[in-house]
């Protein structure tokens, strides 16, 4: 079985990053502290928005998935997407990151 690290970590180790690159990073809704599984609002600076899922690759490892689809949608509809989401799983966490790239602050892949 693989060892994983705890979901608090990894949000703490999120948020250190982004505030050492100087992105705007907030968490708006905390989970189960050890098994929580997280979502990522990516906040562009017009009024749209993505959502990456944490998820798994077919290989294992872990990755993101772009929940609300390929390209970004309405603030809105993203946050719409998110209030679903928390009311199947009271346990997500939702960290919201003021940056339209992901791959400047996420070091996971996005698979899809």
């Amino acid at each position: 079985m693989e060892a994983r690290l705890k979901t608090s970590i990894r949000v703490t180790a999120l948020i250190r990053r982004c505030d050492l690159a100087a992105i705007g990073v907030a968490v708006t809704a905390r989970g189960d502290p050890d098994a929580g599984a997280m979502l990522v609002k990516l906040c562009g600076r017009d009024t749209r928005a993505m959502v990456l899922s944490q998820t798994r690759s077919p290989g294992g490892t872990l990755g993101w998935m772009r929940a609300t689809g390929a390209v970004p949608v309405a603030e809105a509809e993203a946050d719409a997407y998110v209030a679903r989401q928390r009311q199947r799983d009271p346990d997500l966490w939702v960290i919201e990151i003021e940056t339209a790239a992901p791959e400047t602050v996420l070091d996971d892949e996005i698979i899809a």
